[in-house]
This record gives C-alpha cells, structure tokens and sequence, in this order.
C-alpha cells in the first residue's frame, strides 16, 4: 500500500501532520513517539518576540471539544532559532513553521529569519480567534489577507501555505484571493470563536473570556468548507477539525484535501496521530486502495 502524497512537489511519508499548537516543537512528542513516521509536524506559532500568551485558565472542556485560548504563548523567533531549531532539524519528517503576528511586517519578519533553516515550509496563520489584534482580522478580510500572503511570498524561499478561519463569510472567495496572492496550498479550518460560562460563578470560564472551539463538534463545518474550497481553487488543500480516526481523515481527503492535520486528538493522547495513521492505513486495506492519494476529491455526489 503506498501512503505517500505530494504537496508541492515535496513527498510526504503519509497524509497526517501534527497541527500547530498541539505538538509544540516536535522534540518533546519524540520521546513517546516514533516522529518519523508521521507525514509531517506544523509547529506551534513563531511570531518576531516573544509572548507569553493569554492569562490562565486557558482550556475548557466542553461536549465534544475544547475551547483554548492560549494566545499564541511561543519563545519568539530568535530564541527557537539558538535553543530549539537544531533538534527539530533532527526529526525525520516533513516539517511546517507556522508564522504568526500582529502586523504584516511581522510575518515578513520571521519568514525572513527562517529562510535559511531546515523548514520544509510555511503556513501563514491569519486566522487565529484567541488573540486581540491581528490574526483574525487578516483572515476574514479579502483584502487583508491579499496583502499579507503578498508580503509573505516575496520574501519566501519556501512553499507557503496559508491558514484560513471558519470565521469568514465567504471562506472560498478568501481561498481564492490567497491564491490569487501567491499560496502555494491552503489549509483548513482553523478553531471556531467560542466562549464557556459559569452558571453559578457567573463569570467567563476563560481568563481571556472567549477562544477558539475545536474537536469533534466542528468537524462536520470542517468537512464543508473543505469541500467547498477544494471546489474553488486549484492548489492543494490541508484539512482539519475534529480528526479523531482514519475514518475522519479520509472523509477530509474525500471532500478534497491532499493531507490533513490533527489537533485535539494529539492533546488527549501524545500518540494520536500513528493510531489514527494505522487506522488509515486498515481504512484503505478494507477499501483495497492501492494509493491513499487516490481518495483526494473522489467523494461521488
């Protein structure tokens, strides 16, 4: 069975990646887990300082998902780049930085500090619900968004792909404004704004009052937008929301996307994403799917 894919002319080993914010670095998951087998590891937002993110609590269960708002809590660039950026090198697999800020000057900024590393590529987080400036407003404005995947392909020496959030109101004229603008592929979706409350305290459950929902509960809007995007432009798709089992990851790949990304699955269990891996791979057995790449864009309507 070959469970190789192709996205951007880069071979990736298999279709799963570890999505931003829930696999850190990479090294850390390396000690309960063969890394090298996943497809690929997004990791957690680099902006150009560092921040320390959102007031605590920063997590809340809710039915079939979380709600986070850790508020893109990272190092900043310079120090991933002396502290950590020689042991992600080291992982034996296909590795995505994903780029964050406040300004267009900010993804330029750590892009450009990036360039010359081990990065396979860049995904342009502009849709991120948790934080207070930019990020999101990027991502929901056409012209925003133009302007700074703009920015950011001028200066890239890698593939780009960009992030989108579930928060525009049409989500496949953005796709097609950021490829228009130079994206490589798109990935897709980002957490949905969301908010807890305590009855009986009478207070937000967050110390950032709202954040961004993810989970099985978004994984039907996922699977939308995904096959409404792959309809709409014609660089690959990543998709995400909600992937819990093989049988969620090829329904994504069904509905068009080239590879996907798990996120709240690798919170509740580090080793996650091989299961759902080995999942697919008993999937496409009992399917007699000779290429796992063959399911992308083949949901029969």
């Amino acid at each position: 069975m070959d469970m190789n894919i192709t996205l951007c002319g880069k071979q990736l080993k298999n279709p799963i990646i570890a999505a931003s914010g829930t696999f850190a670095f990479g090294e850390q998951h390396s000690w309960f887990i063969d890394v090298s087998k996943l497809g690929g590891i997004a990791l957690k937002s680099l902006t150009p300082e560092k921040r320390i993110g959102n007031k605590p609590p920063r997590i809340a269960e809710t039915a079939s998902g979380i709600i986070n708002s850790v508020g893109l809590q990272n190092p900043g660039v310079e120090a991933f780049l002396s502290k950590t950026m020689q042991k992600v090198e080291k992982l034996d697999t296909t590795i995505i930085a994903n780029v964050a800020g406040s300004s267009i000057n900010d993804y330029v900024t750590v892009i450009e500090q990036l360039n010359d590393t081990g990065i396979d590529f860049f995904e342009l987080n502009i849709s991120c619900p948790n934080v207070k400036q930019g990020g999101l407003s990027f991502g929901v404005e056409k012209q925003a968004a133009v302007s700074v995947v703009s920015a950011a392909k001028s200066v890239s020496k890698k593939p780009l792909i960009v992030k989108l959030t579930p928060s525009a109101s049409d989500i496949s004229a953005i796709a097609r404004a950021v490829q228009s603008a130079g994206a490589d592929a798109i990935s897709l979706i980002n957490t949905l704004p969301a908010m807890a409350v305590d009855a009986y305290t009478k207070r937000p459950i967050l110390g950032n009052v709202t954040g961004g929902l993810s989970g099985p509960c978004i994984k039907p809007v996922a699977l939308k937008m995904v096959y409404d995007v792959s309809n709409a432009v014609d660089i690959p798709v990543i998709g995400m929301g909600g992937i819990m089992t093989g049988a969620d990851v090829a329904e994504f790949m069904l509905c068009g996307a080239t590879a996907v990304m798990t996120g709240t699955a690798n919170l509740i269990d580090p080793s996650a994403s091989l299961t759902i891996l080995d999942e697919l791979e008993q999937y496409a057995e009992q399917m007699e799917i000779d290429k796992i790449s063959a399911l992308t864009g083949a949901l029969e309507v």
